[in-house]
C-alpha cells in the first residue's frame, strides 16, 4: 500500500505546485482565445504535457520521496545477520527475476509492511519495516521480499506512471473547463480569466484527482495478484500463502486504524471504500493462490 500512496501523494503535490506556478507565470493564458473563449486544442496539449510531466517527475522522485517520507535507511554494508540475510535474499531473487540489484532498506514502523519503488527494473528500492522483521518468520519474510521483487520485475511502477499520466491529463483538462465555466457563468468575467478561474480549477483538480485515484487503485489491485503469483514462483507458493495468512492475523478489523481500514487490508470493506483499496482483500489473494487462478 505504501508504494501506491507515496506515488499518488507525490504526484498530487507536484501537479498542484506546477499548476500554481504556471498560473502565476502566466502560462495558462495561452489557453485563452480572443473573445473570452477557451482554446480546447491548446488546453488538451497543455494538460497532456503537465499531466505526463507530473507523473514522470513522481516516478523520478519515487525512491527519494519514499526514503524521506518513511525514514528508510539503505543497507550499504550489513551490520548484523538480519541485514545480511535481507540483502542476500533480495540479491538471489533479483538474479532469478532478471533485474538489477535493488537498494535494500529498513524503516522504523510497528506495522508488518514492505514496498518496492523506483524508476526502472534496474534502478529500484525494496524496503521492509522493523515490524515485519520482528513479527514474521524468515520463510514468510522471504515471500514478502519475493512479492516486492516481482513488482519491480513486472514493471509496475512504469505502467502505473503511464496510467497516472493519462488520468492526470483528463483531470487537468476537466478542471480547467470547470474553472472556465464558473468564471464565465457565475462571476461573469468577460475577458481572459479572473481569480475565480484559478481558485475553482485548483479545487476541481484536487477533487477530480482524488476521484481519479479509483482508476489507479483498480490497477494496483490487479497487479497485486500478479505480484503474489511472482512471489510464489520465487519463494514458493506455501511461503507466499503463509505470509498473507500472517498479515491477515496482524490486521484484524478491530485493531485497524481508520486510515488503514479505509484501504481494506483486513478484507472487510464497503462497496464504496473498496473502490479506493490499493490491495485486494487478503482472503481473495489467498484464495487466488490456493486455487491457482493467477498466471
Amino acid at each position: 500500500m505504501k508504494r501506491i500512496l507515496l506515488f499518488i501523494a507525490t504526484n498530487l503535490a507536484i501537479l498542484v505546485v506546477l499548476s500554481i506556478t504556471l498560473r502565476i507565470l502566466g502560462v495558462d493564458r495561452i489557453l485563452d482565445e480572443q473573445g473570452g473563449g477557451l482554446n480546447f486544442s491548446a488546453l488538451l496539449v497543455f494538460s497532456a504535457v503537465l499531466g505526463f510531466g507530473g507523473s514522470l517527475m513522481s516516478l523520478a522522485m519515487s525512491k527519494w520521496s519514499a526514503k524521506h517520507m518513511t525514514g528508510a535507511q539503505v543497507i550499504e554494508i550489513p551490520s548484523n545477520a538480519t541485514e545480511g540475510w535481507l540483502v542476500e535474499t533480495v540479491r538471489k531473487q533479483a538474479h532469478v527475476a532478471g533485474i538489477g540489484m535493488p537498494e535494500v532498506a529498513i524503516y522504523d514502523s510497528p506495522d508488518i509492511n514492505a514496498f518496492a519503488t523506483g524508476m526502472s527494473r534496474n534502478n529500484a528500492l525494496v524496503a521492509v519495516s522493523t515490524g515485519l522483521l520482528a513479527n514474521m518468520h524468515r520463510d514468510e519474510a522471504e515471500a514478502v521480499l519475493a512479492h516486492e521483487v516481482s513488482h519491480i520485475a513486472n514493471g509496475d511502477m512504469v505502467t502505473l506512471t503511464l496510467i497516472q499520466g493519462v488520468v492526470n491529463t483528463f483531470v487537468i483538462f476537466l478542471s480547467r473547463v470547470i474553472g472556465h465555466a464558473v468564471d464565465r457563468i457565475i462571476f461573469k468575467t468577460e475577458e481572459e480569466h479572473g481569480p475565480a478561474y484559478m481558485v475553482t480549477s485548483l479545487i476541481a483538480q484536487i477533487v477530480l484527482g482524488i476521484l481519479a485515484s479509483i482508476i489507479v487503485m483498480w490497477f494496483s489491485r490487479e497487479r497485486e495478484f500478479r505480484a503474489d503469483a511472482g512471489g510464489a514462483k520465487l519463494a514458493g507458493r506455501q511461503k507466499m500463502i503463509a505470509a498473507l495468512e500472517r498479515l491477515k492475523q496482524q490486521y484484524e478489523p478491530s485493531h485497524l486504524p481508520d486510515k488503514i481500514a479505509a484501504f481494506g487490508i483486513s478484507g472487510n470493506s464497503s462497496k464504496i471504500s473498496r473502490l479506493f483499496m490499493s490491495h485486494p482483500p487478503l482472503d481473495e489473494r489467498i484464495a487466488a493462490l490456493r486455487g491457482n487462478t493467477i498466471a
